[in-house]
């Protein structure tokens, strides 16, 4: 592995992982109870629950992509937002949260370990690194809405704290 390479992965890391930008996506998440997560505001098209859905369903193509494999391409973006906006359970929540961050792991150890700038077989013009990189500006603008509707319900900060805060 080249020192770019590594040296690019490790930025990726940062931004997968929310270091710096933001507070971390782990941290942010899981003290969000199931009937918060279904909470839908009146200026705000998607509850907590279908953000975090929407994140895991494009950073599971996204990584499956990186992986060499080919993923059906949904016919409507809108299959990719769930149409409930709560989750059937706590337990099917927090079940939701860890497969979700269980990916942000996933695409860490990948940007620690593959060849960046591998080009994808199915998805041409693109590398593991542009995907990688997809994947953590797309949860980082999906992560600001959840903070967003936190602070409107008053529930934020996360314990610990959080920044801004």
């Amino acid at each position: 592995m080249t020192d770019a390479n590594q040296l690019f992965g490790q930025a990726l890391v940062k931004s997968l992982v929310g270091e710096r930008g933001h507070i971390r996506i782990a941290r942010a998440l899981p003290d969000i109870s199931a009937e918060l997560a279904g909470r839908k505001h009146e200026h705000m098209p998607y509850s907590i629950y279908q953000l975090v859905k929407h994140m895991h369903y494009w950073q599971q193509f996204m990584l499956e992509h990186v992986e060499g494999r080919k993923p059906q391409l949904p016919t409507n973006v809108m299959e990719s937002w769930p149409e409930n906006p709560a989750p059937l359970d706590e337990a099917t929540w927090q079940a939701d949260i860890q497969a979700f961050l269980d990916g942000v792991d996933q695409a860490v150890t990948i940007a620690e370990t593959a060849q960046l700038d591998d080009p994808l077989p199915y998805f041409p013009g693109e590398t593991k690194a542009g995907l990688l990189r997809n994947i953590a500006s797309h949860n980082s603008y999906h992560l600001g809405e959840i903070v967003l509707l936190r602070r409107f319900y008053g529930a934020w900060p996360p314990p610990g704290g959080g920044f801004p805060a």
